[in-house]
């Protein structure tokens, strides 16, 4: 009795650990402004927004895009009426959205850093010039981060000039379009830095001093106007990494540790504890592009191994679509197996079949073209796995357990 019950709970646990790896990235229409790194983004409504960055010719830029989910395209829009810009931060309120501060040059040292805030308004398509950001003594900055909390924005750290940073925390209320200072980030100085807010509270870390990367992160509760630590990044230490949220759960993904990363992490606030999630659909990069619209998250642009990038994907965090449906039609027999599996009743719809090991791992994969197939397991050692079964476009049509006990 003692052993089943034992059985029974390790059989719920592995189901829970599934349910935590049923996640993959979509390939989406590339953007089609030029290819670039260094952008902002922000959405509002039903659409994300990119706007600046560095071109493949090392142009500095202030053109504004849009792109719609539901058609898969993007739509120019009003440049910024400011200066073009690289390193900014970008971030929405309500209807608006808000592009702030940066360099004005790909070269740092003839650049002149930016301290102007603008507001777009997407209904009139237009933009307003706000209240200059008073940080850094007023002289501008760049690499910095910003987020939104109960419609106020933040911009938090970044670089002010050569091997000089900032620990400066500044809040601004549209309202009375006024920025005020708030509790500097207890992490020191920090510029490549990145950030992400859920509810009522915001997270930030990773980023740099000088050349040394960091992993830590930090939770700002802006009530009390307090930071608090929590768990460090298991992954590598990075800057210039892409955040975003969904489902009340926050992202890291991609950047740069000295070489280019493609690792994805995902940061469950109630646990205080990071996950290791489905690595980026495209290639490794940095300085991408996140944003989310309507718990749809989408990643792209930045600069990997072979230069500016232009492609876009989309990231899938939980489908098991058409999974109680197609879980009672499909067939997997024997199981437990000693050698193989047999599955039938496949539907045409379906064009891939993958054995999943319990940490997420892609095992052995199978293209289909017809309603049945083998998957042999001699090569496995014993324990609980997982069949995954994938249309042409990677959607998940069935997730199905298995148990491979060899004799």
């Amino acid at each position: 009795m003692r052993t089943t019950i034992l059985s029974a709970i390790f059989l719920v646990l592995q189901c829970c650990l599934w349910a935590q790896t049923a996640n993959y990235w979509v390939k989406k229409a590339d953007f089609i402004g030029s290819k670039r790194e260094r952008s902002v983004s922000f959405s509002i409504g039903n659409y994300g927004y990119l706007a600046t960055g560095v071109d493949t010719a090392e142009v500095v830029l202030k053109d504004l895009w849009q792109y719609d989910p539901l058609l898969d395209t993007w739509s120019q829009k009003a440049d910024l009426p400011g200066s073009a810009r690289r390193d900014a931060v970008g971030f929405s309120i309500g209807d608006k959205g808000y592009v702030a501060v940066g360099i004005d040059s790909n070269e740092a040292l003839v650049g002149t850093k930016l301290k102007d805030l603008w507001q777009y308004d997407p209904t009139l398509n237009t933009w307003a010039q706000k209240a200059d950001f008073p940080g850094a003594g007023g002289l501008g900055i760049y690499f910095a981060t910003a987020f939104t909390i109960d419609s106020k924005g933040y911009i938090c750290c970044g670089k002010k000039g050569p091997s000089v940073y900032s620990n400066e925390l500044w809040e601004y209320k549209p309202s009375i379009d006024q920025w005020t200072q708030r509790a500097s980030f207890p992490g020191g100085v920090r510029y490549q830095l990145s950030s992400f807010s859920i509810g009522n509270e915001a997270f930030v870390g990773l980023g740099a001093t000088q050349d040394i990367f960091k992993r830590d992160f930090w939770k700002y509760s802006p009530g009390t106007n307090t930071w608090s630590p929590i768990a460090d990044l298991p992954g590598n230490e990075r800057g210039n990494a892409s955040t975003f949220v969904t489902g009340g759960r926050g992202f890291v993904c991609l950047g740069t540790d000295g070489g280019l990363l493609n690792d994805l992490w995902e940061y469950k606030p109630a646990a205080d504890a990071w996950f290791s999630r489905a690595p980026f659909g495209g290639s490794e990069r940095k300085n991408a592009i996140a944003f989310t619209v309507s718990e749809r998250v989408f990643v792209g642009t930045g600069k990997g191994v072979s230069g500016k990038k232009s492609s876009m994907y989309e990231y899938i965090p939980h489908d098991f679509l058409g999974f109680n449906e197609l879980e009672s039609n499909l067939n997997f027999y024997p199981n437990p197996s000693t050698d193989h599996v047999n599955i039938s009743n496949i539907p045409v719809s379906a064009h891939e079949i993958a054995l999943i090991s319990s940490d997420g791992k892609t095992l052995q994969q199978k293209q289909l073209d017809k309603n049945e197939c083998t998957l042999f397991l001699v090569d496995y050692p014993n324990g609980i796995y997982i069949i995954n079964v994938y249309t042409k476009e990677r959607r998940i049509l069935s997730s199905h357990r298995i148990v491979i006990q060899h004799s």
